[in-house]
């Protein structure tokens, strides 16, 4: 297995597959002399820093290239440009922290690309260009605090999404705006605390949205409606909620849409207000509603007993002003 077509040293090529394993090597950067019909390149588990612009020239064939687990910090700029037919790019559990403007350029194949627990804190406008056949993007566990509005402009083929993990405070209005063939958006375990009115109008597809473990404290009935979809499963538990009349009526109203299921409905609890701390916000049924309404109706009488108060005094004033002035009148 070994010699096969100048096998570069530590690896072993596989010639009935045309694949060379070089896992676990400690190599320090990408071998030469790859067999030019290798269609399989793994590369995991090692110790190379950088991509360079001369790594793979050549590799025309190359369709899955893994790169996982090693120390990588840079992307040299067209170190990808010669890899037009690979489907699959594992780039996780690496040291990134940004991608070159020109990182998909010329990956017009691509199908997967796992960029999942690095250091990236951006994603800009020009680094997922010409991504047309995209359909699975793992950003989870950056440090993501800021997405760039058109970073996915391309990826209009994209079923899955996964943000998990990252910083994000705030889902955009237009930043998923080409996506109507997404079919999962994984977002728990961020800091979002608003979701945009629009921000998920253009998600025809959606199945699956997860929210959990963010900074929701309420959202908007009308942002969820819009999700015009077949069925749409929502998670929405370990959000920091604040239990109130509006909160109780968007979930009921959200339950009463047929194609919007709220997964995880009975663990969604209470943050504040102090006394509702702790409990599901299912098991208070019309409970807060009829606490507001009951405070208002005590507001209300307290008003009208002060303003029917404030007119009896009135009167009784404006009755011995006139009695006074009929004694005056009889005086004289």
């Amino acid at each position: 297995m070994s010699g096969f077509r100048q096998c570069p040293s530590p690896c072993l090529c596989y010639e009935s597959s045309d694949l060379v394993d070089c896992r676990s090597q400690g190599l320090d950067q990408v071998p030469p002399s790859v067999p030019r019909g290798t269609w399989l390149l793994d590369l995991s588990g090692n110790r190379v820093r950088e991509v360079r612009s001369d790594s793979f020239v050549g590799l025309w064939s190359l369709k899955f290239l893994l790169m996982s687990n090693n120390s990588m910090h840079a992307l040299h700029p067209q170190s990808l440009s010669s890899l037009q037919f690979l489907e699959r790019l594992d780039l996780s559990f690496n040291r990134l922290r940004w991608l070159p403007q020109d990182f998909t350029l010329h990956l017009s194949s691509l199908q997967e690309l796992r960029l999942d627990h690095n250091l990236m804190q951006h994603v800009d406008s020009s680094s997922l260009r010409n991504c047309d056949n995209l359909r699975k993007l793992d950003l989870s566990y950056n440090r993501i605090r800021t997405i760039d509005i058109g970073a996915f402009n391309s990826l209009s083929r994209l079923c899955l999404l996964s943000l998990v993990g990252n910083r994000l405070n705030m889902l955009k209005d237009g930043l998923l705006s080409r996506q109507q063939s997404l079919e999962v958006l994984l977002l728990s375990h961020n800091n979002i605390s608003a979701i945009e009115a629009e921000a998920l109008a253009p998600l025809r597809s959606l199945t699956l949205l997860g929210l959990q473990g963010n900074q929701l404290q309420h959202i908007k009935f009308k942002t969820f409606l819009k999700l015009q979809t077949i069925s749409t499963h929502l998670q929405m538990s370990l959000n920091p909620w604040t239990c109130d009349c509006d909160l109780q009526r968007v979930f009921g109203k959200i339950q009463y849409v047929r194609h919007l299921h709220v997964e995880d409905y009975k663990a969604i609890l209470c943050h504040a207000p102090p006394q509702q701390a702790g409990s599901p916000l299912a098991s208070m049924d019309s409970q807060l509603c009829m606490v507001e309404t009951a405070s208002v109706l005590v507001i209300t009488i307290t008003v009208m007993l002060a303003v029917i108060g404030a007119l009896v005094k009135a009167e009784r004033n404006r009755k011995n002003k006139q009695a006074a002035s009929d004694a005056e009148s009889s005086d004289k």
